[in-house]
């Protein structure tokens, strides 16, 4: 059974900070990739920023420049640094895994989702 665990999500004004934590447990080969995904208010699920097990990284264009996704393998953990945060920022962050269970295999797993509120 593959887990992940958000923590990190809460309230905060206009121009501050949080940062996102997943921490991923269980047995699998390999982390093929982490991500985040936002899901506002009304609106589907859409990637925040993904990094891939080599370390390159993607964001949605509205938070380049605010948003930091980083990795610490050796605790299965990936964190979302948040700067600069915008009201728009407010959603439910999910934590995105996809691991294998040998080499060249592709599961995937959301974590639970924690609630990120930004006010004005």
């Amino acid at each position: 059974q593959v887990q992940l665990v958000e923590s990190g999500g809460g309230l905060v004004q206009a121009g501050g900070s949080l940062r996102l934590s997943c921490a991923a447990s269980g047995t699998f080969f390999s982390i093929n990739a982490m991500g985040w995904y936002r899901e506002a208010p009304g609106n589907q699920r859409a990637m925040v920023a993904t990094i891939i097990s080599g370390g390159s990284t993607n964001y949605a264009d509205s938070v380049k420049g605010r948003f930091t996704i980083s990795r610490d393998n050796a605790k299965k953990t990936v964190y979302l640094q948040m700067n600069r945060l915008q009201v728009e920022d407010t959603g439910v962050y999910y934590c995105r895994l996809r691991y294998g269970l040998a080499p060249g295999t592709d599961f995937g797993s959301w974590g639970q989702g924690t609630q990120v509120t930004v006010s004005s």
